[in-house]
Formats: C-alpha cells, structure tokens, sequence
C-alpha cells in the first residue's frame, strides 16, 4: 500500500511478485471472500480465465476496464460478477461469458483463474499504462423532467455503513441549495434515510444499477462521496468531482487532485481530517467556472461553426 499510494507500482508488484509462491502452496477459501487472493501466477495467454469479482461494486466497475486486455491473451474471458451489475457489464469490450456471482462454486468450465482486482498485478500496471480508454461502460440518458438546457449535477453523499467516514453530513450541503441556474439531481440511494428533506433537488426515485448509469449518463456533472457513483460516473466518461477524506483509499494515492484511472475526475481532499465544510467550501469556488466552461461548449456543439 505504501508505493501504491506514492505511484511506485513496479515496486508494489514487485513485493506481490514475491508472495505468489507462498500463495501457491496454501488456501485462503477460509477468508471473507473480499479477502481472499486467487491468482498464483499462472500464465494467462491462451487460457479460458474465470476472473472472480469478489470485491465491491465500485471495485468491480472500476477494474472491470482490463477485460479487454485480458481477451488479448486469453482463449476466453469468463466474468463471474455481481448480478446487479450484470446489464451494465455486459457494455464492456472483451467479455466472453457474464455469470452471476453466489456463494457456491462457478458452473463452468476454465484453465485458470483471477480476482479481478489482481490483474493491474497481472499486467504489471504503471501509471503511464493505466487502461484508461473511457468510457468503457455505456447507458443511453435517461430523459429529464424539463426542457431547459441549464446544466445538471448529480450528487451523492452518504456511503455504507462500513466506512461512515467516507460519508458528508447532509446538513453541510446546504450550499447546493442556493445555487442559481443549476439543476441538482439527487442520486443519492435512499435518499429520505440520508437526510434528504425534499428541499432542493430532484430526486429520480430508487434505480437499480443499470437506470442508476442511464441517470449519470444525463448529466453535467456528478459531485460524490468515494462510493459506487464515482466509479459510474467515471467509466461513462461523465466529469465527476469525488470528495474524500482525508485517509482516503490507496486507489487514490497521495496528494493528487486527479486520477490516472478517471480522466473525467476532480478529486477534492480534506486538508484536516473531518474537515468537509473546508471541501465543500472548495466545490463551491469551483462551479462557476466548471458551468461557464460546460455552457461553452453546449454552444460549441449547437453551433459547431461558432
């Protein structure tokens, strides 16, 4: 973790390199399944390669980019994965087979086998290799409920229960409200629970996962805690500001206001951990001219002579 957060991953996977034949000689089926490792270094080239989603759901849409990497080498790409997510994969280039993932064993046949969340150890990822073809998922736009051509954010702000961390008081997004020639969306997952009050925004109802991408996909802009929206937002090619805390996860490394995962994304980071009315305070100042730009080129593509 620590060279992956300063971007020295040849490093990393150097370190990894050296576990595989520890791996190799013992089973880890005990383990909570997102703690398991599977991959013991076994070529991949001309196999039928089962890649086991066995991590969040941000975390499969997020990695889920290597599968046209994959099908480059492998004879068949076989993704066992969340079966929410399965509409939204099967969007993606290089997928052979989509098999909803359960406690049981895979009902299929294969020569070798992967977490998904190994492959950037498989490809030796650097951060000038980073497969950042966007967007590799793709949603059509769900319609919105007005006619004007005001820019619309979406916006989400509570996180699971198991990192509350990650997660912005809704009181704190007051801000939001007062905000002129905006449409806000309210993407957030049970919304009512979160805090909303139905004061400011629009708020689409519950969407399963694929409905939830046509949503993101109607949008300017999505302003979001680190949670699954961002991942969204991210591979649809949508800009995405993420706000983070200030320990934040590894996938973001240290100090960077961008990510060499996500060309479309802003990150905000608390500068003094709690401090999320300093990030707010932050995405404020930056709208304006985030609109001002997103309104310029609306006209550019209405007019392409202008």
């Amino acid at each position: 973790m620590h060279h992956m957060r300063r971007g020295e991953w040849e490093r990393a996977w150097a370190f990894s390199d050296s576990l595989l034949p520890e791996r190799a000689a013992r089973t880890c089926t005990h383990l909570p399944r997102h703690l398991q490792y599977v991959w013991t270094g076994t070529p991949l080239h001309g196999k039928r390669v089962l890649v086991r989603c066995y991590h969040g759901i941000g975390d499969t849409l997020q990695f889920i980019r290597y599968a046209p990497l994959l099908k480059a080498i492998a004879a068949e790409v076989i993704v066992w994965a969340q079966p929410s997510l399965l509409p939204l994969l099967a969007t993606v280039d290089g997928i052979d087979q989509l098999l909803p993932l359960h406690d049981g064993t895979p009902d299929v046949d294969y020569d070798v086998d992967v977490e998904l969340m190994e492959l950037p150890h498989v490809f030796r990822t650097t951060l000038a290799s980073v497969p950042a073809t966007i967007p590799y998922l793709h949603a059509d736009p769900m319609p919105l409920p007005w006619d004007d051509d005001e820019p619309a954010i979406g916006l989400v702000w509570k996180a699971g229960d198991w990192n509350e961390a990650r997660s912005i008081p809704y009181a704190l997004l007051a801000p939001l409200a007062r905000l002129a020639g905006v449409r806000v969306v309210i993407l957030q997952p049970e919304a009512t629970a979160a805090g909303w009050n139905g004061g400011f925004g629009w708020h689409p109802g519950e969407l399963d996962i694929p409905n939830f991408a046509r949503a993101v996909r109607a949008l300017d802009l999505v302003v979001t805690i680190d949670s699954m929206p961002a991942h969204v937002a991210g591979a649809l090619g949508i800009p995405v500001w993420t706000l983070l805390h200030a320990d934040a996860d590894w996938r973001w490394m240290d100090d960077r206001y961008d990510s060499p995962w996500y060309p479309g994304m802003r990150l905000f980071r608390q500068r003094n951990a709690g401090d999320w009315q300093g990030v707010i305070a932050e995405v404020m100042a930056s709208l304006p001219e985030f609109f001002a730009e997103s309104r310029h080129s609306r006209a550019i593509s209405a007019d392409p002579g202008a």
